[in-house]
């Protein structure tokens, strides 16, 4: 059966609309028409106008889909600022409020040919409380926070791509619990002028999309940085559970211990055990002192003027980052850059220049309870480098994706996607 031209992967997408068998146009409508169908069950869009993407798409095939990205729909968290459409960070206090520019990354996606379909749900200011998006692989599942809309929106097939962004988990969770690939790159690989920031030294821009290679479509071409893989792939991975273990579910355990490595070494790649030093348990602490303290300071406009239109849990977080001592503010960026100094070191004492772990502690838990524990992305996120989010295991009770993400040291992005494509071939097989 020939699949509807909204489930192809961006890359297949791409290749199609080059070689002229698929227009922007038409993919735009067999979008749309997916929304059409899902979109009151999923909620992933927060604001959408078919009549300007479609002129959008028009445009685009007048002018030969050219680019790296030619007319592929993409989606833009709603923590972007946008011209066409309001930006509302997901919260009442900027309902319907219209920047009166564009965020870097979305100017960057057009000039890279791309057709920006709209702003997906993002839960308050990429903090917690959760919005009304629902998880495509199960609505009654949370699809993660807090690039909740781009996660749900790829995975049920509405466009191929969306931008994220990542501050402690939001790229890489809600992609694994939705069951699609997600890159966060290393920190500052996209520019992330106009994004609405919630902690500085931690917020990354990324792109979930329903492979690895679509990930590297996108950063690649919007970014200006090259990512094809190195020449030799070496046949070692490093295989860490992280400092986050304690709180991996039964599922994900067997997963990891049991799934993961068999696949592995089927498919040829040898896991080598890593254990971390107690310096990178720091860091997971240091990660959550960071955030607090920056969060309360980024924010510190919407507490002061409009603090009862926050929700009781992101005020109670602000209030608490002001109760951060400076000097342990100052300690904990010192643990994250000794982590960070020390990373590369310890993988080429292994042999290795990459890691697998996991993407989350389990399964996506119910959408009543929140959108799940960023803790085994925490200490990643601290440390700059990018995180590639594989889809392929699942948890055999359920049949919802358990996810497993490769991390390197900060610019070594190209040898993390290649890695990245190498364990989903193997997953997949």
């Amino acid at each position: 059966m020939t699949p509807e031209p909204c489930d192809l992967s961006a890359t297949a997408a791409r290749a199609a609309l080059a070689a002229g068998i698929l227009t922007a146009t038409a993919l735009a409508e067999s979008c749309l028409a997916r929304i059409a169908a899902a979109e009151t069950e999923l909620q992933a869009w927060a604001a959408l106008d078919p009549d300007l993407w479609l002129a959008a798409a028009a445009r685009a095939d007048a002018h030969g889909n050219t680019g790296p990205l030619g007319g592929l729909p993409i989606g833009i968290k709603d923590l972007a600022a946008t011209v066409d459409w309001p930006t509302t960070c997901g919260s009442p206090i900027y309902a319907g409020v219209r920047a009166p520019f564009d965020a870097a990354v979305v100017t960057l996606a057009r000039r890279a040919g791309g057709v920006i379909a709209g702003k997906t749900v993002t839960t308050e200011f990429a903090a917690f409380h959760p919005g009304p998006t629902r998880n495509p692989r199960n609505p009654m599942r949370t699809p993660g926070g807090s690039s909740s809309g781009s996660a749900a929106a790829v995975a049920a097939g509405m466009v191929p791509l969306a931008v994220g962004s990542q501050t402690a988990g939001s790229i890489v969770r809600p992609a694994a619990f939705c069951g699609i690939a997600g890159y966060k790159p290393s920190f500052g690989t996209i520019e992330v002028t106009g994004v609405k920031p919630y902690a500085t030294s931690l917020d990354t821009i990324g792109v979930l999309a329903r492979t690895v290679a679509d990930c590297r479509l996108f950063v690649s071409a919007v970014s200006g940085v090259p990512l094809g893989p190195p020449k030799d792939l070496p046949a070692r991975l490093g295989w860490c559970r992280s400092p986050a273990w304690p709180a991996a579910e039964l599922a994900m355990r067997h997963a990891f211990e049991v799934a993961l490595p068999e696949r592995m070494r089927a498919a040829g790649i040898e896991p080598v055990e890593i254990e971390l030093p107690p310096l990178y348990d720091e860091a997971m602490q240091a990660q959550r002192t960071i955030m607090a303290w920056e969060s309360a300071r980024c924010l510190a406009y919407e507490a002061d003027a409009h603090g009862e239109m926050l929700s009781p849990g992101l005020r109670d977080a602000l209030a608490a980052g002001w109760e951060v001592d400076a000097e342990a503010v100052r300690a904990a960026y010192a643990v994250r850059d000794r982590a960070i100094a020390d990373l590369p070191g310890i993988l080429a004492a292994h042999g290795v220049g990459a890691l697998v772990a996991p993407s989350a502690p389990g399964a996506a838990p119910p959408f009543g309870e929140g959108t799940g524990s960023p803790d085994f992305n925490r200490l990643w996120t601290l440390l700059r480098g990018p995180c590639v989010q594989v889809p392929g295991l699942d948890c055999p009770a359920t049949g919802l994706p358990l996810g497993v993400q490769v991390v390197a040291p900060q610019g070594a992005d190209a040898l993390a996607l290649a890695h990245a494509e190498r364990l989903a071939a193997a997953l997949a097989a």
